[in-house]
């Protein structure tokens, strides 16, 4: 997520530079101290108060356990964590291939780089709860081993989680966009166990410091000002005096636009921000009633009136 995240900053009108040669950046905020973690990391630091705020994917805020408090989904770093197998194997679902396996008394071998995600998904399947009630799974890594079920055993992987089927391991759990990797190695997708996107996350004790609440608002407001922007178009269109109550009346998308009139008499400017899904369905009646159509993509818009006045007990 490293890229998308500074350039997220950059357009929220964050200078950063340095990124590319240490993992204390500078940005342009003198109140902001920045450090470059890995992903799996930050929720436990910013838990602890080690870090005041971080960016981390809700996957590893889940895996981790760590008690922060959600300030925003930044949509970007889309992910599904899943279940695969071979496609070799004559099943749909992992969930059917777990039970099986363990119907006829075998062992299952599961390679995940999420222990935690993983054993709640092998507890949560019915025939998990029939054969073995509430044993825990067994996860095994190379330091320690927990858990009292070695029927069930999850194997800590350290990447390349999808060449392990089917020697090394009967089902995977592991992270994926497209599930083109999981394809090229001959691997069926099967459940998703979750869908994560990156977030920024705060420590729960800091919130109750005005000083650096009001900063974690404007922090807020800057970021979800790009990831608004990235859904809306800002359009300019003239139009007749004649149309411009049916181009207002037609055009629902159209909420409080800005309207002004032209130096030729009889013309008016309409001026307003609408979805950028609604832009094709919108175009045949700015064609029959509009002239002059400009559309500018923003990079940030702002939803003051949210925070007006924000009380010290808000979020």
């Amino acid at each position: 997520m490293e890229k998308a995240t500074f350039e997220l900053f950059q357009k929220a009108y964050y200078r950063i530079s340095g990124q590319d040669r240490t993992y204390h950046p500078y940005i342009s905020d003198p109140d902001i101290e920045l450090r470059i973690l890995r992903p799996q990391e930050i929720p436990v630091y910013v838990a602890d108060g080690v870090q005041d705020v971080g960016i981390t994917g809700i996957d590893w805020i889940r895996e981790t356990g760590a008690n922060v408090e959600k300030v925003i989904d930044l949509e970007y770093g889309k992910v599904k964590i899943v279940t695969a197998f071979p496609k070799s194997a004559p099943y749909e679902k992992a969930a059917e291939l777990l039970e099986d396996f363990w119907k006829k008394g075998k062992d299952v071998r599961v390679s995940a780089e999420y222990l935690n995600i993983t054993s709640e998904y092998l507890k949560s399947i019915p025939a998990y709860k029939k054969i073995f009630g509430k044993k825990e799974p067994m996860i095994i890594t190379p330091w320690w081993r927990k858990g009292d079920n070695s029927k069930a055993r999850i194997y800590l992987s350290f990447g390349a989680t999808e060449a392990k089927p089917p020697e090394i391991a009967d089902v995977i759990v592991d992270v994926t966009e497209t599930g083109t990797t999981l394809e090229q190695n001959n691997l069926r997708q099967a459940e998703t166990i979750m869908t994560s996107t990156a977030h920024l996350v705060t420590n729960k004790a800091v919130l109750k410091e005005p000083w650096k609440r009001e900063k974690i608002h404007d922090l807020k407001i800057m970021l979800r000002g790009v990831t608004e922007a990235q859904k809306k178009l800002h359009i300019f269109v003239n139009v007749k005096e004649e149309n411009l109550q049916k181009l207002l009346s037609e055009l629902v998308a159209l909420k409080r636009p800005t309207i002004s009139p032209l130096s030729e008499k009889g013309w008016y400017a309409v001026n307003t921000v609408i979805s950028r899904n609604d832009l094709t369905k919108m175009l045949p009646t700015l064609r029959r009633l509009a002239q002059g159509l400009v559309v500018h993509e923003p990079q940030q818009i702002l939803s003051l009136e949210e925070y007006a006045g924000a009380k010290d007990t808000d979020e």
